[in-house]
């Protein structure tokens, strides 16, 4: 297969799109968004500020506050003084916010596998260890660009 017979720019945003509306439509049923739940769960990590969990998340800072301000009207989350530094702000999972993020890791464990067991083994692993290697190496710096397309929010890969 070469460039003349497949758009990769395409392909990508659609299957990413669709996987994004079934698990949004999935973590509903366990009252958080992805967006929630990926920062939720990297909250989980250890202490990191609002600034920190926004890049570990892929969100811009407006997206990010936007964010932390429904985790807290939930009772998911808290943003509290940093320990060591008095400017910063720790977000701290509650525990309420943890029920919410074992029930959410379920969910995304069971989509994934779900959505990786349709295909054939091998394209499963080949499908992972290529778009990794793809974020690891060709991908993995930032291109300056004048009108950059705006970043959505996206699921870390990490999780």
């Amino acid at each position: 297969m070469t460039s003349k017979n497949v758009d990769l720019l395409m392909l990508l945003k659609v299957t990413g799109h669709a996987l994004e509306t079934e698990l949004a439509a999935r973590l509903a049923a366990v009252g958080v968004t992805p967006r929630a739940q990926c920062v939720l769960t990297n909250a989980l990590a250890g202490e990191r500020t609002q600034s920190e969990l926004a890049e570990l998340s892929n969100l811009d800072k407006t997206t990010m506050v936007v964010t932390m301000d429904a985790l807290e009207k939930a009772g998911l989350a808290e943003r509290r003084l940093s320990s060591t530094d008095r400017r910063a702000r720790i977000i701290v999972v509650t525990d309420d916010g943890r029920e919410v993020v074992a029930k959410a890791r379920q969910v995304v464990e069971e989509l994934y596998d779900d959505v990786l067991g349709s295909l054939p083994e091998q394209q499963s692993a080949a499908l992972v260890d290529g778009l990794s290697g793809l974020l690891e190496g060709r991908l993995a710096e930032k291109v300056e660009c004048e009108n950059p397309p705006r970043r959505r929010a996206v699921k870390s890969v990490v999780h």
